[in-house]
């Protein structure tokens, strides 16, 4: 039995109930757009009224609003007395007003059938809903985060209990100073991994967050810190240290905090590929210059032959070995700062020394107590 079949059967079920309890048909009707009461269901094969039920004797005499699509409960004894109807509805009806109960046996009877009705409906309708379609990339993207939040949850727990011990100890009277501060200089640098694990969690959180795109005010140090912690494990076997100048603590853009990610994953893989040769620091600043961010990403690689400077922004234009290098990172950072944050890109580089890309993004008017926080 298909689920239609099995809600139809459930309602003639409830009025053949309804029917046993009256001790006479009970029908399910229906207004029409001719704005008459049409037999939808029944009790028994030989209850079906006929489409004649007086809407005026039946509902308009008690001022009932007749809307198309109603649906009603009734019945009545014989063909000389008046029919007893009610509505379909999922809630019941509110309570008398003055708490006497004025309805008759037959209209509280029809209420309740009226009622079950309205329920097996709201049910029937949940049943045939179109269910929720699951964006496997949507899932696929917050699965980081989720994995992240659990996972530095009993870290943050973690450390809150090391340094109650940590107290504890410093309390300690009957052992040694020396022993004491052995004990405490353990759990401090166990205080410290659990800071740099969460420190990582955090990142990834902030990674996962902005994987959709999207376009919301963001704190963008907050982002390039996030990204430097984790391209630092990225570079760590390449022996290339990622340093993190920053001039300013919080500086909020209006934009994709994820496309800025993207931009500067980009920025710190060129500078890394460029010092391959001989290993050496990649030094990211980020400041605020006047009304505008400014976020530095300096090499000490190979350089830049300056016949090719003009030339870097061209998609498909590379300055690696063929097979290393796609030519469309530097068009993607150039798309970012110019199309979506409105910045410009300033490159300089000498070759055999080193070169330094600076991003320039204007800062849009800021909520009153960052301006107050914000350097003049």
């Amino acid at each position: 039995m298909s689920e239609t079949e099995a809600f139809g059967e459930g309602r003639r079920e409830i009025l053949r109930q309804a029917s046993v309890a009256l001790g006479r048909p009970v029908t399910l009707f229906e207004v029409s757009a001719r704005a008459q009461l049409e037999p939808k269901e029944w009790s028994d094969a030989g209850s079906v009224a006929g489409p004649n039920v007086d809407l005026d004797s039946t509902l308009r005499r008690w001022n009932v609003p007749i809307q198309q699509g109603g649906r009603w409960v009734g019945s009545r004894a014989s063909r000389d007395v008046p029919w007893v109807i009610a509505p379909v509805r999922p809630r019941p009806p509110a309570p008398p007003p003055d708490g006497r109960e004025r309805r008759s046996r037959e209209r509280l009877t029809l209420e309740l059938t009226g009622l079950c009705l309205g329920l097996l409906d709201r049910r029937e309708a949940a049943a045939q809903a179109p269910k929720p379609q699951v964006d496997p990339l949507r899932e696929l993207a917050a699965l980081p985060s989720v994995m992240a939040h659990e996972a530095s949850n009993p870290l943050t727990a973690a450390r809150a209990g090391l340094q109650l011990a940590m107290e504890a100890i410093g309390r300690w009277t009957d052992v040694a100073a020396d022993r004491r501060l052995e004990l405490l200089d353990e759990l401090g640098q166990v205080v410290e991994d659990i800071d740099r694990a969460v420190t990582f969690l955090r990142a990834i959180q902030d990674r996962a967050r902005g994987a959709l795109a999207r376009s919301e005010r963001f704190d963008v140090v907050r982002v390039v810190r996030s990204c430097i912690t984790l391209e630092s494990r990225v570079l760590r076997d390449r022996r290339i240290p990622l340093e993190l100048d920053a001039a300013v603590d919080t500086v909020y853009l209006q934009g994709d905090p994820n496309a800025l990610y993207d931009m500067l994953v980009n920025l710190i893989r060129n500078a890394a590929d460029a010092s391959a040769e001989r290993p050496a620091p990649v030094r990211i600043r980020v400041e605020r210059a006047g009304q505008a961010f400014q976020l530095t990403v300096q090499d000490q690689g190979r350089g830049i032959l300056a016949q090719d400077l003009d030339r870097i922004f061209e998609p498909g234009f590379t300055t690696k070995e063929f097979g290393q290098g796609s030519g469309m990172g530097l068009v993607v950072v150039h798309s970012v700062v110019r199309n979506m944050f409105g910045g410009s890109v300033a490159v300089d580089s000498t070759v055999g020394v080193g070169t330094t890309v600076t991003v320039t993004l204007p800062i849009p008017r800021q909520r009153g107590n960052e301006e107050e926080r914000a350097p003049r």
